[in-house]
């Protein structure tokens, strides 16, 4: 059954805290390795929400295993269930099952960067076709958004890809960002073409060049270098001139970002499992600001 219509809790209010709020309304990415369980317990308050990656190395069974677990202790989850990593619809039907059955009612549904795909499905709209077809399943579904150019995706070809996805899903998770005129620009864009599904705006944390580099490193030979000729811009900011800082990114993108017409949900933040640096960050910006 196609969605014509989105839930209410889906639909952000508007933010009059401004900035502050769009702190308070955070979601953090983190990745399945054996020490991240330990951290999301020390230092992730359990009113944030956190998304749980998936790796073409891996697979994912350590997505799910880790989603699980953290639903097991109270957080609100939200695990990647890439298209390319999904065998066919016996295995979509598993995931579903046993995500449910953990209480987990989110996901996130992009393509994927398995090459070749493990089977059946090879971009995310056969998935979310099949998840309405199964009865929408789960309450809360996200996909894509690129404001910044996919280095294999003209811009034009991810709007109106999102505009196909919008009937099956409830929200835009952005990927990363580094400029705020790109950033604004697109949410604007967003809306004019009429796609009108609230957005959690990607943005890194306060990373440093030297632990993203080796966090690429251990995701594995193969896939790291995807990842590096994907991602090589991001590597730039990283290393320019005083670094990256998400203050300056946020501050510069506050207006347009906090506009109501923006329908902007709240932060997406990529903490590349630095989690403890991550929220730490966000404390100091939250009592720097009053908030």
């Amino acid at each position: 059954m196609r969605r014509t219509t989105y839930p209410e809790a889906a639909v952000p209010a508007p933010l009059a805290g401004g900035l502050p709020e769009l702190l308070r309304r955070v979601r953090y990415e983190v990745l399945p390795a054996k020490a991240t369980e330990a951290k999301v317990l020390e230092w992730v308050p359990p009113d944030v929400a956190v998304t749980v990656t998936a790796s073409p190395a891996k697979g994912l069974a350590p997505t799910l295993d880790l989603a699980t677990r953290l639903a097991a202790h109270g957080y609100r989850v939200v695990p990647h269930v890439p298209a390319r990593l999904l065998v066919d619809d016996a295995h979509l039907s598993d995931v579903v099952d046993r995500l449910l059955a953990a209480g987990i009612d989110e996901v996130f549904v992009p393509a994927g960067d398995a090459d070749p795909p493990a089977g059946a499905y090879d971009a995310a709209l056969p998935v979310l076709r099949r998840l309405s077809e199964m009865g929408s399943p789960f309450a809360h579904v996200g996909i894509t958004g690129y404001p910044e150019s996919h280095p294999l995706i003209e811009d034009d070809v991810t709007v109106q890809a999102m505009w196909d996805k919008q009937a099956h899903a409830t929200c835009i998770v952005s990927n990363l960002c580094f400029d705020p005129a790109v950033l604004g620009g697109w949410v604007r864009r967003l809306r004019r073409r009429h796609i009108m599904l609230p957005v959690h705006v990607g943005v890194a944390g306060p990373v440093e060049r030297a632990k993203l580099l080796s966090m690429a490193t251990k995701i594995g030979v193969g896939e790291s270098a995807r990842f590096l000729t994907r991602h090589p811009f991001w590597f730039l900011r990283f290393a320019a001139p005083g670094g990256y800082s998400p203050d300056r990114l946020l501050s510069r993108s506050a207006v347009a970002l906090t506009a109501p017409s923006a329908s902007v949900a709240g932060l997406h933040l990529f903490t590349f499992n630095q989690i403890a640096e991550t929220e730490s960050w966000r404390r100091r910006m939250l009592e720097r600001l009053g908030g």
